[in-house]
Order: C-alpha cells, then sequence, then structure tokens
C-alpha cells in the first residue's frame, strides 16, 4: 500500500493454501492452511531456522521463467519485422556465479557495470564475447581485465574514454576491441530523478544536443553533438571497431513510450552517421528499465507487449528513415529479479505511536503502529534513497485480529531507516513473527551495506521444494578481518 493510499483493507491470502498471490509475489509463492508462506515448496519458518533471519529468499524457477519470458518475446517480435535481438541481463541489479549462470543458460547474455561485476560473470564461466561492460568511469584496470576476457562490447561513456580504450587496446596489438557509444537521447523515464538516465544534466552518455554554431571558412555550421563526435572519434581509431549505438533512459519503467521515442532518436543519429561517413552501424542497444509491481494492484510492463510495441516503431523508423534495421539488445534486471525474490525478517519491538491527523488539525490523531524488524536500511535501501514503496506480509501465522496501521522500521541509527512506509498488518503482531516483504530480488543485496556494522544477510535460492545458499551471511569476524587495527 502507498503511503496515500490510507488504511484501507489489504489484500488477503487465502488461506486454503491453493490460492497463488500474483505480483508482487513471485510465483512460488503460496499460503498454506495454518497462514505459513511457502516459497517453491518451501516454508519459511523452517527456512527462518535454518538460515536466520533477515534473509533474502529467490524463487529460481521464477527467475528463470522471467529470464526465458523476455527472450523469447523480443526474439518473436523483432523477428516478424526482421531484426535480430540479443538479450542482456542487468547485472547491477543483483548479481552472484549462480544468478549469472541462470541467465545464461536461459540464452541471455550479462552486462556488468565495474570490474567486481566482470568477475562474477567471469567466474560464473559466462564467455567473454556474451559480455558487456559498462560505466561512466572505468579504470585503466578494468579496461585491460574487459579487452583480456575478450568482452563482446565495452560501452563507452565520455569523450576521453574513447582515447583511453584506444590505447589499451593497442598496447595489445590484437583486434579491434568491440565499442559501442552510450548516448543520452533527452527523453526523461523512472520513476525518481536519481534512476532517470537520458536527460542531459547528469553522468551517463554523450548528449545528442548539438551545442549551437561555429564559423567555418565557408561559413556558420552546426556544431557536432557530443554524441557524433564521439562516433567520428571510434571511426578515427584502426584500435577500436564500432559496433554499435547505446542508450538507457531510466529504470522503473511502466510508460513503454519513451522506450520508442529513443529508439527513434538512435535511429536519426545511426542514418546520419551513415550519411556523413558511409558506415552504417550494425547494432543499437535500447537499454532496460522495464517496471515491475512493488505493491498489490500494481502492474507490471509485459514483455510481450513491450516487444511487439518496441519493435513495430523501429520497424517504422527505419523505413521512414531509409536505412536496414540493425541487429537490437536490451538490458533487463529488476524485471528478471526483483519480483524473484522477497526478504524474510523477524519482527523485535512493536510500538504504537500517536501521531497528528491527516490535516493537523487540532485534536484529531491517528495511531500508527511501528513493526521494528532484524534488518533495514542496510539491506534496503530504496526506501531511504528514493521513497521507494514496499508491501509485507504476515508470514508464519494465520491472525484474525483487525488490521493496523503499520511502518516496518529497521535497527539502524536513522529515524528514515524505513522498509515499509504504510501497511496493514494484523494488529496482534508481535515480537518473534516472520514478516515477507515482496519483490526484494533487485537493488536489495546488490546496494546492501554494513552500516552500524550489521553483517549483510544471505541469498538463498529456493526450487522444487529445496534450498541452497548462493551468498552466505557475512559474520562479525568478516567484518573485523578488514579492520586492521
Amino acid at each position: 500500500m502507498s503511503a496515500s493510499a490510507g488504511p484501507t483493507t489489504p489484500p488477503a491470502f487465502s488461506p486454503t493454501g491453493t490460492y497463488v498471490p500474483g505480483e508482487p509475489w513471485s510465483s512460488g509463492v503460496r499460503r498454506g492452511p495454518d497462514g505459513a508462506l511457502t516459497v517453491a515448496g518451501v516454508d519459511v519458518r523452517e527456512l527462518a531456522v535454518a538460515q536466520g533471519t533477515p534473509a533474502y529468499v529467490l524463487d529460481e524457477a521464477d527467475l528463470r521463467e522471467r529470464a526465458r519470458s523476455y527472450r523469447r518475446a523480443f526474439e518473436a517480435a523483432f523477428a516478424e519485422v526482421g531484426a535480430g535481438v540479443d538479450v542482456y541481463y542487468a547485472g547491477k541489479a543483483f548479481l552472484s556465479v549462480a544468478v549469472a549462470r541462470w541467465v545464461h543458460a536461459e540464452g541471455l547474455r550479462v552486462d556488468t557495470a565495474t570490474g567486481g561485476e566482470l568477475a562474477v560473470a567471469l567466474r560464473a564461466g559466462v564467455p567473454g564475447e556474451h559480455i558487456g561492460l559498462h560505466g561512466n568511469n572505468k579504470s585503466d584496470a578494468e579496461i585491460a581485465r574487459a579487452l583480456d576476457a575478450g568482452v563482446g562490447r565495452i560501452i563507452v561513456d565520455s569523450l576521453v574514454e574513447v582515447e583511453r580504450v584506444a590505447a589499451a587496446s593497442r598496447a595489445r596489438g590484437g583486434a579491434p576491441a568491440p565499442v559501442m557509444i552510450r548516448v543520452t537521447t533527452g527523453v526523461h523515464a523512472g520513476g525518481h530523478e536519481y534512476i532517470s538516465t537520458a536527460h542531459e544534466d547528469q553522468k551517463f552518455g554523450l548528449s545528442l544536443a548539438t551545442g549551437g554554431h561555429v564559423a567555418t571558412g565557408t561559413g556558420a555550421q552546426t556544431e557536432d553533438s557530443p554524441a557524433m563526435t564521439a562516433l567520428l572519434a571510434v571511426l578515427a581509431h584502426p584500435e577500436l571497431e564500432l559496433l554499435g549505438i547505446h542508450s538507457h533512459i531510466g529504470s522503473q519503467i511502466l510508460d513503454p513510450s519513451g522506450f520508442e521515442v529513443a529508439a527513434r532518436k538512435v535511429l536519426e543519429l545511426r542514418a546520419a552517421l551513415a550519411q556523413r561517413t558511409g558506415f552504417l552501424v550494425p547494432e543499437v542497444d535500447l537499454g532496460g528499465g522495464y517496471g515491475i509491481a512493488y505493491l498489490p494492484g500494481e502492474v507490471a510492463l509485459d514483455p510481450d507487449r513491450i516487444a511487439k510495441d518496441v519493435a513495430a516503431s523501429v520497424a517504422a523508423s527505419s523505413a521512414d528513415l531509409g536505412t536496414p534495421l540493425p541487429r537490437f539488445s536490451i538490458e533487463p534486471g529488476r524485471a528478471i529479479v526483483g519480483p524473484a525474490g522477497l526478504t524474510l525478517y523477524t519482527v523485535g519491538t512493536v510500538k504504537p505511536v500517536r501521531v497528528g491527523g491527516p490535516d493537523g488539525e487540532a485534536g484529531s490523531t491517528i495511531v500508527r503502529t511501528y513493526v521494528s524488524i532484524d534488518g533495514g536500511m542496510s539491506d534496503n535501501i530504496r526506501p531511504a534513497l528514493y521513497g521507494a514503496d514496499y508491501h509485507a506480509e504476515l508470514a508464519n501465522r494465520l491472525s484474525d485480529a483487525a488490521p493496523v496501521l503499520a511502518r516496518v522500521v529497521g535497527k539502524h541509527c536513522e529515524s528514515g531507516d524505513i522498509v515499509v512506509h504504510d501497511v496493514l498488518l494484523p494488529g496482534d503482531v508481535r515480537a518473534g513473527d516472520l514478516l515477507a516483504v515482496a519483490a526484494t530480488g533487485a537493488y536489495g543485496r546488490s546496494m546492501a551495506s554494513n552500516y552500524n556494522h550489521v553483517p549483510r544477510p544471505p541469498v538463498v535460492a529456493v526450487v522444487d521444494g529445496g534450498t541452497r545458499v548462493l551468498v552466505r551471511r557475512e559474520s562479525e569476524d568478516d567484518l573485523l578481518a578488514l579492520d586492521q587495527g
């Protein structure tokens, strides 16, 4: 429930054990007759005993099916218009050795944003040619590692990086380094300013906007955009292979029109480069950012719909421009791993707090029940960072108590340490109960910290009634091992 929704009755799980909750939960979540949640046949109470809490729980079958759905939807839709497409899993959402293996087994490639993510993908056995390397400030070591691993593409993010990749490639004396130029299209999309990545006033990419006019011997001439300048610079370097143009407009996008507008702009740039140089770049990457449901009643972007809409749009744009279709690629991350995960917590302190009325009128109060859990902003920073909304459910038992307006908060020394801003929970919620927070597979563990020296939780995979630890829980020994005194 969003903060503005007010205290209404939340969607309830059926006690029959046959009801599939649906979004925002993974497809493997059920509630049994005794009220306990199960994930892929695993009772969360047993999981809590075996692994402790907090714990990230990842539904392997659900994740794999989402990966397959995106690949199949885009392959089918783009084949209809005569174009090929590759689907890259955006590892920044969450990457582990097992997850990299799963998505690659489902036919996806892997997109990495740092040397660390690249190391994980390589450890998983993903071939270098199926890996891309992003980053607005790649180190020389990261560029060298990517070239030595034979990555399929390096996404260049600045003019100076063109020279740095060229120098690294020249030093190796091998085949030209395959690069894409990341451009900012000016299309604003995404759920929050911090995750909207295609407007000009931010750190990513090279703008399509021109800088005005410059004087030449034959009069005034329009100055090249930074994006065009970078493309021309790559073509001037024999050590580089211009593989394509890359665009990423934001994250948690629920309106598909932004993808279509951005794709048109990128295809126009491709056509302009071809008209000027005779070189038609072979690939265009349309990025990711496909939105998911975080709350009951929300609807995620449908892979089939977005694939068909974007494919039709790029086909029409290419026809208008008189250029053949390139090969395309996309980069879903959150859309694959986000709904596949939940976080399991144990309740500690429960504290009813009287607060002012919604309009601040004198004498008007409401009671908000603060439900403290054994994790918090160190395992899910998104509510504090973005104001992100999540949904929680009592996970270990049934309750017929009347619902109360609750705020799920963490154990950290910050008043902003909130995991769920407003949700209705049973009025008898108490210490020792388990709470499950839905759709935490993306940007939970990957953005986790050790704030207040709290060890990070484990990532536990569940499939066919069994569990496997993918990333173990950190210990105090892990924390102290880094402290050299």
